[in-house]
Order: C-alpha cells, then structure tokens, then sequence
C-alpha cells in the first residue's frame, strides 16, 4: 500500500469565469504544493467542493492532478456520492487513472445503521484494488465515524489504511492509531497535539494556502525538536486565523490562493457565496503580510 503520512492539503478546485473546472489553475496549485514539500493530496473533499462537482468534473480532476503529480506526492481521491452506485463508477476511474488512493465520506441524507455504512464500502473499495481512507466528517454528513462503526468496516473492507478524521472526538484519534489505521487529522490547528497521540499527519483545506508553514511543523516534529515544532504550529495557527477573517472558507482558499500563485481561482459554486470587494481586499493584504 505504501507510506500515507505527513502534509497532505485538502486542494481547492478552482473554476473557470464559465463556472466550470479550471484544468490549468488547478495543475498551478498542485506544483505550487508539490515544490514546497508535501506529501500528497486529499482531492475533490470538503475543500475542493466535491458535492457540488458533477461526476465528469470528478474524473476530470482525478486525471490532471495524477498526471500533474506524477509520482511525487500520493493523491488520495475522494469518490463520495449519495449512491454506492456513483461512489464505486467514481472509484473504479481513480484507479484507472492512477490515484494513489481513495477517500470516501458515508452516504449521507438519509441515516442508515452501521452495517448499511459498511457494506456501502465494502462494494466502494471493491470497486478499486486501492487503499481505501474513510471521511470522518459528521458536520457535513450527519454520520460520525465511531471506533465501533470502524470496527465494523474494518472486518469486512480488506483495502481500508485509514481515515481523515474531522470531527470533535480528539480522543479517538488515539484509539483509531491503536486499531492499525493511518489516522489523518482534519484540523489544521491540532496537527501537532494529534501527532503526538498517534496522527499520521493532517489534512485540511488552509495547508493550500501556505503548505510551507505545516512542512515545518512536520520536520521539526519528525527531527525531534517539540519546541521548533510548537512555534510552527502557533505560526501556522495564527496565519490562517488572519486570513479567515476575510469571509467564508472556500472564498477565502480561493482568494487567498489565487493572490498567493497569481492566479484566478474563480469563485465558489453556487449556492457559496463570493467574496466582496473589501474581503477580497483584506484577504490579499493579508496574504502579501504573512509571505
């Protein structure tokens, strides 16, 4: 399976003034990662606005950044749709193409039992002969990812390595390292504290923005130097803080990135909203501050 680990940026999918995936943007952001050392993608997730792609785009999306990436960080690609039927097409291209692996909220909107999650799943990965990283996202989906529903996708999904993990329970980031799984935290501000409880790294969307600034936290933890490391995090913390005061998350990723690479991310799709003129203002002042 291979060696799932470290800063692994939840990218933004920048889109075009006719609303549609911009290919060419989104190879620039993927480089600009790339050359400041992470070590892979989470791609089309909670970031990257994938319930509002439609499957095309998706594959679209799978196709440059593999390409893009060619070998030099994982790409971990979410499939996730509100039917195993959509979830297992999108899954089986990922590998078509490529990916290096999948990623895969539950089916949400309806509530379904433990046993119904699993099976979801276990048709998913069977889809795909790769690693298979579960989304623990229970403010977006209604569903939490417990140790116990884990344990029941664990028995009967052989391809499962690990999971991102965005939601309160901190705790079981612990327990879910104790079950053998690469746990990833969603939490851009406790990738430190998670590491040291057993985190393989973190995922999240502002890592985009300035993956340079959680690089760092990951050398010097890895180097052994917890002070270096704290400094990092509270510099890491303290510049997305700056930066999200600018308006909502995906306006401020794409205003911030686009002012960061010289670029047009375009803006959120719709029903997000874009930035105003004053945030877009505020948010690359606050940009050219923190570079």
């Amino acid at each position: 399976m291979g060696v799932f680990e470290g800063v692994v940026p939840a990218i933004a999918t920048p889109m075009g003034q006719d609303g549609r995936f911009n290919e060419a943007v989104f190879r620039k952001i993927v480089e600009f990662n790339i050359e400041a050392g992470v070590h892979g993608f989470w791609v089309a997730g909670g970031t990257g606005e994938s319930v509002l792609l439609d499957d095309d785009e998706n594959m679209q999306v799978a196709s440059a950044i593999v390409d893009q990436s060619n070998g030099r960080a994982k790409v971990i690609m979410h499939v996730g749709a509100p039917t195993t039927d959509r979830a297992a097409r999108l899954a089986e291209h990922a590998a078509h193409v490529g990916a290096d692996a999948l990623c895969c909220v539950p089916p949400f909107f309806y509530r379904r039992d433990d046993d119904d999650i699993a099976e979801h799943y276990r048709i998913v990965a069977g889809a795909a002969d790769l690693p298979l990283f579960v989304y623990n996202l229970p403010g977006a989906t209604g569903v939490e990812i417990t140790p116990g529903m884990m344990a029941k996708i664990q028995d009967c999904v052989p391809q499962l390595k690990g999971l991102k993990h965005s939601a309160s329970t901190f705790a079981n980031v612990r327990t879910f390292a104790g079950m053998g799984l690469s746990c990833f935290i969603g939490n851009h501000r406790l990738m430190l504290p998670a590491m040291t409880i057993g985190a393989c790294g973190c995922v999240d969307g502002p890592l985009n923005v300035f993956p340079e600034l959680w690089v760092a936290i990951w050398k010097a933890y890895r180097a052994g130097d917890l002070q270096a490391a704290e400094a990092a995090q509270d510099k890491a913390s303290r510049a997305y803080e700056m930066l999200s005061a600018g308006g909502g998350f995906h306006s401020v990723i794409k205003v911030a990135l686009s002012a960061r690479l010289g670029v047009d991310c375009g803006d959120p799709r719709p029903p997000g909203r874009s930035a105003s003129d004053a945030q877009r203002t505020q948010i690359v002042e606050t940009v050219k501050s923190l570079v």
